[in-house]
């Protein structure tokens, strides 16, 4: 007979019953236990797994996309015969004024789109992490500053304040995710900062101390990582507004430049086809609607899961 603190059999229902014990021996074990808890929470919800088939299928289209349509999505056929053509099986989701494929375009433009929500996290994550953290940990004056500028960057509508970053720093997809970050940061600060004053001044922050740990070591070893679930979530619901203000500023000519396949700028292409060639911009237009559907459903879903404080 086995003990909690033994080994499982190399077995399903022992690895469960490893993953699920109440008393782990090592953080290996309480770190993969939780894990494993928030994957079966989010398991029964079957809007999140919706949700996280989306993702998961956006990620694929976008590392596949040379496979999945191998055609050139920046350059078109004979404008001639190939232009404006509604969807058929030579081409799926139709051809637009350029005579380009719209699918091979949406196919690539995944791909895009990825790389700036990807960017945007690593971006804006670590900076309201940061911030938040700091805020929260030290109080006073340190607390007061760095609030106040937060509270500056949330006055503003995020989409108008990106518009103006990117009238700044100028039209270009690297601009657009500079501005994309520096407006989504704010929101992670405020909850850091919220979870860090809960936790300051617990026991294990005071044993801390005594052992003569650094503010920065707290931060980062402690505070930190009990921060980090909660705004895990907020990341990932915020992923739709993310892309829908990427593709804002590409509709409006300041995101993604032509030829890119960039979502936004297609469908601001199609609207002067709307009426008649409805398929120009209701293709690009979809991609956007069900991605950020799949964010929105997985971040309920995770909220679900992991949050400790969110009815179950």
């Amino acid at each position: 007979m086995t003990t909690p603190f033994e080994p499982q059999p190399f077995t399903w229902a022992g690895r469960r019953a490893w993953l699920l014990s109440e008393e782990p021996s090592s953080r290996r074990q309480a770190r993969l236990g939780s894990f494993y808890r928030g994957w079966l929470a989010l398991r029964e919800n079957p809007l999140a797994m919706v949700g996280l088939a989306v993702v998961v299928g956006l990620a694929l289209v976008a590392i596949l996309a040379d496979v999945i349509a191998p055609g050139n999505p920046r350059m078109g056929g004979d404008l001639r015969t190939e232009r404006l053509l509604p969807p058929s099986a030579a081409h799926w989701m139709g051809t637009d004024d350029q005579a380009r494929d719209i699918f091979t375009r949406v196919i690539h433009g995944a791909r895009l789109t990825l790389q700036v929500v990807a960017l945007v996290v690593a971006t804006a994550t670590p900076i309201g992490l940061l911030v938040g953290t700091t805020a929260g940990y030290f109080g006073g004056w340190v607390d007061a500053v760095l609030m106040r500028i937060t509270d500056i960057f949330l006055a503003f509508p995020r989409l108008i304040l990106a518009l103006a970053f990117v009238a700044a720093l100028g039209p270009g997809i690297e601009n657009a995710v500079i501005a994309i970050a520096l407006t989504s940061w704010p929101q992670y600060a405020r909850l850091a900062r919220a979870e860090t004053m809960t936790i300051r001044h617990s026991d294990f922050i005071s044993a801390a101390r005594l052992q003569g740990a650094s503010s920065a070591r707290i931060l980062w070893g402690h505070v930190a990582p009990l921060c980090l679930p909660s705004v895990v979530i907020r990341v990932t619901l915020d992923m739709a507004g993310i892309i829908l203000t990427a593709a804002g500023l590409g509709f409006l000519g300041l995101g993604a430049q032509p030829p890119e396949p960039e979502w936004g700028a297609m469908v601001a292409t199609g609207r002067r086809f709307i009426v008649d060639q409805w398929w120009v911009a209701a293709m690009p237009g979809l991609a956007i609607f069900v991605v950020s559907l799949g964010f929105n459903l997985l971040g309920d879903g995770l909220r679900d899961a992991l949050d400790p404080k969110a009815a179950r």
